[in-house]
């Protein structure tokens, strides 16, 4: 957020996906984000981040509940100026608008007393859309706190996904709650960490706000002053839950979104988008429990909304995780997927690999079959077994519970085809 890697802290999402890309494949990681930043969508596995959110990977807006200050308040942003009349045909852009130094000063005065470096924000005339950020010293030392604002569609599978709390098989965390608030908003807060791995003891804290009309607020904070890069200042992040709840719910912020203008409608003559719709997760899921081998028990299973399921399984030797993603569109990458790997008669391409896990458990190791269908569309379907029901924990057995075989049988059965 706050730092040179990071042009933009709300252009790396949800983007899935994924900061939190590939956290549950192996999947040449270096190859994978190249050609997902070429194409503009996710990697290989949407950071589950996507899920838990934050500054750096989540589409961003905000909500009310808390007193407004009049414009000419000498407390209140200088929003006087009023946006010109839209042409016709056009979306009606905001009445008034916040400028980036707006967006700073209500953000100091929601926060309690102390000092401020490294500012930065952008107005909610910005074409990337309204942001702030800043690093934050309440005496116990520098924090960086983000925040970001946009409009999300109503009961869309980006709220459902955006306002759940992360499986603890894809993402560690210390605590996470969501509900829905007496005016109909949902609200999140999450305790976690920036990096899955937890090979750094860097905190992310996070709080969601999405309201009935689908404007979107979020804060991040961190207990180092800046995101990545920067040495742990404090045990913790400085605001509470209960402050991260009143500074996200704050009714200022629902200006804010209001004076995003609305983007234009394409015109009509405008080509079709042509690109594959995501795979349902739940039908990702079922495929995979049905090709399982059947002396194999399902204990749990979970996954996310779109193209990533897992289940974890006990052949009576101890629980192993598998996880699979079946993505469209993948075809562009295949030169730098399978290279190594072979190519079947009908052109299927696959690549295999056996190596350690990427998460913190010890002694994991990670079984992988990636698979291409010829075509196109470019039809991906990857699948990881693991020794250990949970990658952030250590080994539980000497091996997965299902053979490279095995897993290679499941990648290339025809039942996936019904999801192509």
């Amino acid at each position: 957020m706050l730092e040179n890697e990071r042009q933009d802290p709300f252009e790396d999402r949800l983007g899935t996906a994924l900061r939190d890309a590939g956290d549950g494949f192996e999947a040449d990681r270096a190859a994978l984000v190249t050609a997902g930043r070429a194409r503009g969508r996710r990697a290989l596995l949407r950071r589950r981040a996507a899920v838990v959110g934050g500054v750096a990977g989540v589409a961003l807006a905000g909500v009310g509940g808390v007193l407004v200050l009049p414009a000419d308040h000498p407390a209140g942003p200088d929003r006087s100026g009023t946006a010109s009349a839209a042409p016709a045909g056009d979306a009606t852009t905001a009445a008034a608008s916040f400028t980036g130094d707006d967006l700073l000063r209500e953000l100091k005065g929601l926060l309690p007393p102390g000092t401020y470096g490294e500012e930065s924000a952008r107005g909610s005339d910005h074409q990337l859309g309204p942001t702030a950020q800043l690093v934050y010293d309440d005496g116990a030392g520098a924090a960086a706190i983000g925040m970001g604002f946009a409009r999300v569609e109503p009961g869309s599978a980006q709220v459902r996904e955006l306002m759940a709390c992360p499986d603890h098989n894809i993402t560690p965390y210390d605590d996470c709650s969501s509900d829905r608030l007496p005016d109909g908003s949902l609200l999140k807060l999450y305790q976690g960490y920036e990096y899955p791995d937890l090979r750094v003891d860097t905190k992310r804290w996070t709080a969601d706000l999405v309201t009935a009309e689908g404007q979107h607020v979020s804060v991040s904070e961190w207990n180092s002053p800046a995101e990545k890069g920067a040495p742990v200042s404090r045990e913790e992040p400085p605001l509470s839950t209960e402050r991260l709840r009143e500074l996200v719910t704050a009714g200022v912020w629902r200006e804010v979104v209001d004076a995003v203008p609305k983007s234009r409608k394409p015109p009509r003559s405008a080509a079709p988008r042509t690109e594959r719709p995501e795979v349902s997760g739940k039908s990702v899921g079922d495929t995979l429990a049905a090709l399982l081998p059947r002396k194999l028990d399902v204990v749990s299973r979970g996954g996310q909304e779109s193209e990533y399921a897992y289940v974890v399984v006990d052949d009576g030797r101890g629980r192993s995780l598998v996880q699979i993603n079946v993505q469209h569109g993948m075809a562009d990458v295949a030169g730098q997927l399978y290279a190594d790997g072979e190519t079947l008669p009908d052109g299927t391409r696959v690549a295999t690999r056996q190596g350690p896990g990427e998460k913190a458990g010890s002694g994991v190791v990670m079984w992988t079959v990636d698979t291409l269908r010829p075509g196109p569309a470019g039809f991906r379907v990857v699948i990881s077994a693991f020794n250990t029901g949970d990658q952030n924990k250590d080994a539980t057995r000497d091996a997965p519970a299902l053979t490279m075989e095995q897993l290679r049988k499941i990648a290339l059965s025809g039942e996936w085809d019904a999801l192509r």
